[in-house]
C-alpha cells in the first residue's frame, strides 16, 4: 500500500509517500481501505519534533491521525460494526491507502468522507477546551484565531450551549465567522480594545498561538479562564496548555448527533492527495484556514 512517512524531523521536505505493509487490526480496532485522512496542526507539530507527550514518536513514523473510509477488518472483541461500514474516527498512520482507528463511529447521513475525514480530533479538542475553559449558558467566550476546523467547531458548539462567542480572525473571515453565529472581529494591533467594544469575557480560548497570552489573561482578568491548545510556554503565564484528549468515542457520537440535528458543519477549504502531503503541511501551518484541510486517498 501506499503510505506517507518520514526518517528524520524536519520541515516538510522530509516527509515521503512509500510502499508500506498493510497495518492489521488487533484487539479491540479495526482497520479501514481510507478515502480521506484529516490534516490537523498537530501532524506537522510531531514532524518537526516538537515535544507532545500524549504522541511518542518511533522513528520511521507515519502521519495522520484522523480519517474517513469503509471497515475492512474487524479486531478481537470488536462489537456493533461490520466490514463494509462507512465509519470515521481516529488511529494512527492515515496518510495511507489503509489505517488502523482505535476510536470510530458510524458516518451520518449526508456527509462526504472528505467532510467527515475532517471531525474526529477537531470535535474531541473543540468539546474539550470549552469544557476546560469553564464557559457557561449566557456567558461570552472569546476565541482568539476562529475560522479555523477547531475555531469552527468551537463557533458551533458554544451556539448550541447558549454561549456568546467573539471570534478574532483575518480581515477575509469576518463573514465566515458571523455565519457560525460569532462576533467578529480581526486581529492585529489594537485587537484587545475591539474586542472590549464586543463585550466583557468571561474565559478565552488561544488557537492560533500568536502571542496573545497576556491579552488573554488581562481580557478575562484571571489565567485559569484561558485555555491554549497552540502556544506551549502558556502554563508560564498560569494559563492552562490542552494536549491531551479525552474520550474520542464519546466526542465522535457528540459530533454526529450535532451534524444529525443540523447544528455542526466544517466545510472543507482544500483537498490534497497523498503525493501532496507536504503541501498540506505547509499551508496548515501558515494558518489562516477556513475549516478543514483533508488528504483524498
Amino acid at each position: 500500500m501506499k503510505k506517507v512517512s518520514f526518517a528524520e524531523f524536519g520541515g516538510p521536505d522530509v516527509l515521503r509517500l512509500t510502499d508500506a505493509e498493510e497495518p492489521h487490526a488487533g484487539p479491540g480496532r479495526i482497520r479501514i481501505a481510507v478515502r480521506a485522512a484529516g490534516v490537523n496542526p498537530v501532524d506537522w507539530r510531531i514532524r518537526e519534533g516538537q515535544v507532545l507527550g500524549a504522541h511518542p514518536v518511533e522513528l520511521p513514523a507515519g502521519v495522520g491521525l484522523d480519517a474517513a473510509g469503509v471497515v475492512d477488518e474487524l479486531g478481537e472483541g470488536v462489537e456493533g460494526i461490520e466490514v463494509g461500514d462507512h465509519v470515521f474516527g481516529e488511529g494512527s498512520s492515515t496518510y495511507a491507502e489503509f489505517a488502523v482507528l482505535s476510536a470510530w463511529a458510524r458516518m451520518p447521513e449526508g456527509l462526504t468522507y472528505e467532510e467527515a475525514a475532517g471531525y474526529p480530533s477537531v470535535v474531541e479538542t473543540a468539546l474539550r477546551i470549552v469544557r476546560e475553559a469553564g464557559v457557561r449558558p449566557g456567558q461570552t467566550l472569546l476565541v482568539s484565531g476562529a475560522s479555523g476546523g477547531v475555531g469552527s467547531a468551537v463557533l458551533q458548539i458554544a451556539r448550541d450551549r447558549d454561549i456568546t462567542v467573539i471570534g478574532t480572525a483575518g480581515a477575509a473571515n469576518q463573514e465566515y465567522l458571523r455565519s457560525l453565529g460569532a462576533l467578529a472581529t480581526t486581529y492585529g494591533e489594537g485587537w484587545p480594545e475591539r474586542v472590549r467594544q464586543l463585550g466583557r469575557v468571561d474565559a478565552a480560548l488561544d488557537l492560533a498561538g500568536s502571542g496573545v497570552i497576556r491579552e488573554l489573561v488581562e481580557l478575562t482578568g484571571d489565567p485559569r479562564r484561558v485555555v491554549s491548545i497552540a502556544d506551549l510556554d502558556a502554563p508560564k503565564l498560569g494559563v492552562r496548555f490542552s494536549g491531551v484528549a479525552g474520550s474520542v468515542p464519546d466526542a465522535l457520537a457528540e459530533a454526529a448527533a450535532l451534524i444529525a440535528r443540523g447544528r455542526l458543519r466544517i466545510p472543507v477549504e482544500k483537498s490534497y492527495t497523498l503525493a501532496e502531503a507536504a503541501a498540506a503541511h505547509i499551508d496548515s501551518r501558515a494558518g489562516h484556514t477556513r475549516g478543514r484541510r483533508v488528504i483524498v486517498v
